[in-house]
């Protein structure tokens, strides 16, 4: 069901812990990982940070703050509470995510409340009542499901994904071009926006690219930036592929 393939969590963690510039909403005030006896789902979330488990929940309980969401969500029969970037949500709206990284003891300023347990979410997706995705690019926004692309003709001198991914190592801290749909958008992660862009060739394999240019869901672009791999954001993530810095090509 899920297309996301975004491994953004750390980048999450560090924004919320991040420097001066940026407000301290969350901090730890005692242990920062654990375990949370007599609750399966807690430790199901915990133990899958790096796995492809999807939870689908309902939210129960939403507190906004200037940069995060802080929800609590109900799944089967017991509750647990998670953050992730500001986002439009409301009470019963029904989201899947996956993965999360289990903080103790987390003091929201502006509530002046104490979370005994909250896991930081960034793998996240709002759902239709019937249970069909409605957000492309996840949380934030209320955009229909895109379609990947069957073919897309490429700008000149661009390379495709497919080819990008058999020869890696051919285009490893090089400048490429490719032309794709973009399939999913995370903006502002980091002061970067990070996007996911399909071109059809192959399996039609999905290129996740950073970049400080606003590029909307749906949008068919050419984009140029440095290919780099194995980059490990830690908590279980790193891509094998990515391409950084990237602008748009008119």
């Amino acid at each position: 069901m899920l297309s996301l393939r975004f491994p953004l969590l750390l980048v999450f963690v560090l924004l919320m812990a991040s420097c001066g510039d940026q407000p301290k909403v969350i901090e730890s005030t005692a242990e920062n990982t654990g375990t949370t006896e007599g609750s399966s789902v807690l430790d199901e979330i915990t133990n899958s940070a790096s796995s492809t488990t999807e939870h689908h929940v309902e939210v129960v309980e939403v507190l906004h703050t200037e940069k995060y969401s802080y929800l609590q969500v109900k799944e089967g029969e017991e509750s647990h509470w998670i953050a992730i970037p500001k986002s439009e949500v409301e009470v019963g709206d029904h989201l899947v995510y996956r993965g999360g990284l289990m903080k103790k003891n987390f003091l929201s300023r502006e509530y002046n409340r104490v979370f005994e347990t909250l896991f930081l979410v960034s793998d996240i997706q709002k759902m239709a009542p019937e249970g069909a995705t409605v957000s492309g690019g996840g949380i934030p926004g209320d955009h229909p499901a895109i379609e990947p692309p069957t073919s897309i003709t490429p700008a000149a001198g661009a390379t495709g994904i497919s080819e990008l991914v058999k020869n890696a190592k051919k285009y490893e801290g090089k400048t490429v071009k490719v032309t794709g749909k973009v399939v999913k958008v995370n903006p502002m992660i980091m002061n970067r926006n990070w996007i996911h862009i399909q071109d059809g060739t192959g399996d039609n394999q999905d290129l996740t690219v950073t970049t400080a240019e606003n590029i909307p869901l749906g949008a068919i672009v050419t984009v140029e930036g440095t290919i780099a791999l194995n980059k490990d954001f830690g908590a279980g993530y790193r891509y094998d592929l990515i391409m950084e810095g990237a602008v748009v090509v008119k």
